[in-house]
């Protein structure tokens, strides 16, 4: 058997249908072929619990229940669900963090020593508001700069 997408989607929404309960899913395999291999294969990235039986005169495991889990809910979920909200990531960079990466920029730059010299001096004295401004002007260059970044990545992929 392999594994379908559109099956497994299809078992997940079955689920979803009786969430919270754990159904009975005896008669699926009948009915959608694949679904045990799907099944288990839902069930092994927590997307839905399920139980298996195997008999010994049976090839493979059967599967005889399965409830869809918080996991397979916000995976159906137009947005995301609530995985969405909870798994946001805050990312914050120190003062420091942050001077180092520009002065970096500033060592590669094609500058003349003594205006790197100045830049990096100037850069080591900024106060953290000062710092939180310039990282600001830095991200709208960034910003303005996406769509010649984005055709050249575009480029690079595509090849000539």
């Amino acid at each position: 058997m392999s594994l379908d997408r559109k099956l497994q989607r299809t078992l997940l929404q079955k689920l979803a249908d009786q969430y919270p309960a754990t159904v009975s899913v005896q008669g699926w395999e009948a009915e959608l072929s694949g679904s045990a291999v799907n099944l288990a294969y839902l069930h092994e990235h927590g997307l839905c619990e399920a139980k298996f039986s195997q008999a010994l005169s049976d090839k493979a495991p059967r599967a005889f229940s399965a409830r869809a889990t918080a996991k397979g809910m916000d995976f159906l979920a137009d947005d995301g669900g609530l995985s969405a909200i909870l798994g946001v990531v805050t990312i914050k960079l120190h003062d420091d963090t942050i001077k180092s990466l520009i002065e970096s920029k500033i060592l590669e730059s094609d500058l003349p020593e003594p205006e790197k010299k100045r830049f990096l001096d100037q850069l080591r004295e900024l106060p953290g508001e000062a710092t939180k401004h310039l990282v600001l002007k830095l991200v709208d260059l960034g910003l303005e700069k996406a769509p010649a970044a984005i055709e050249v990545i575009g480029k690079v992929l595509m090849g000539p």
